[in-house]
């Protein structure tokens, strides 16, 4: 299976995972608990170790950098799925959900689309690098002969 193939895949399943979650989280009306919303972070480590797993189990390859840059890139795209999935429930769904931001410990009054954007990207791109760093000090020890 090429890298990229790999890569999009589990960056599709973080997406799909998140989105879920939020719906669900709207449907059951806890969307205004924002303790809640730290839990999209399970969503992107199963998605990193699986696309990590998923190389090194497939394509043989058991290379620090190379499954590091695959942990990276499958979280950094899934932010930007991710951020424009909000943008698009933000702008189509509900243009009330700004509030329901500014109104949570996390965010502060006065929010704006970009705003929210910018701030989403940032901290979605950081916890990607440090998930994906984490998760390389499980990986980096494995051998192809454990998965022979």
């Amino acid at each position: 299976m090429g890298i990229n193939q790999i890569i999009i895949k589990n960056a599709l399943k973080i997406v799909l995972g998140i989105v879920i979650y939020f719906f669900a989280m709207k449907l059951l009306g806890l969307e205004n608990v924002s303790e809640l919303r730290f839990l999209n972070f399970l969503f992107v480590a199963w998605g990193i170790n699986n696309a990590i797993k998923s190389n090194i189990k497939k394509n043989k390859d058991t290379f620090y950098i190379s499954n590091l840059f695959i942990g990276v890139s499958t979280s950094v795209i899934a932010v930007g799925m991710v951020i424009i999935s909000l943008i698009t429930y933000i702008s189509l769904i509900d243009p009330g959900f700004i509030t329901v931001l500014e109104n949570s410990f996390l965010w502060s009054s006065n929010l704006t689309l970009p705003l929210i954007v910018f701030a989403i990207a940032i901290e979605g791109i950081a916890s990607s690098v440090i998930c994906s760093f984490v998760l390389m000090q499980y990986w980096k020890n494995y051998k192809i002969e454990n998965y022979a």
